[in-house]
């Protein structure tokens, strides 16, 4: 469950304050900087991005507490896919772990509590 929401957010919400980057998890500083977007609302979308340091402190101070370039260091080394795709017309998408998922729309009256339906489809 922890994952569809964590791939909901790196695809639906892109930062109000900066609309060049987007979250890859749901804690603070889990954020990459958009490079590229193309073929959005497509049945060939792509969106592109990178990890940088700041974002990275952000995540090791504020959630882990941690002030060291140690734990920036690790933080870089994430093992994630800095490339999203997604099929906008069939509702299939990949996640910056790698996974693919199914986006099915809002949820209508299921004993799910989430906004909307995210299965993972690997």
């Amino acid at each position: 469950m922890r994952h569809l929401l964590v791939v909901l957010t790196a695809l639906i919400l892109a930062t109000a304050a900066q609309a060049s980057t987007i979250y890859y998890g749901a804690r603070v500083g889990m954020e990459l900087t958009i490079v590229k977007k193309t073929g959005i609302g497509s049945t060939h979308a792509s969106i592109l991005a990178k990890h940088d340091r700041q974002k990275a402190g952000v995540y090791c101070r504020e959630y882990g507490h941690d002030f060291s370039k140690d734990c920036i260091d690790a933080e870089m080394k994430s093992p994630l896919h800095f490339e999203i795709t997604a099929n906008c017309k069939t509702g299939k998408f990949t996640t910056f772990y790698g996974a693919s998922m199914l986006f099915q729309g809002r949820n209508k009256g299921t004993d799910v509590t989430t906004d909307y339906l995210i299965t993972s489809i690997d």
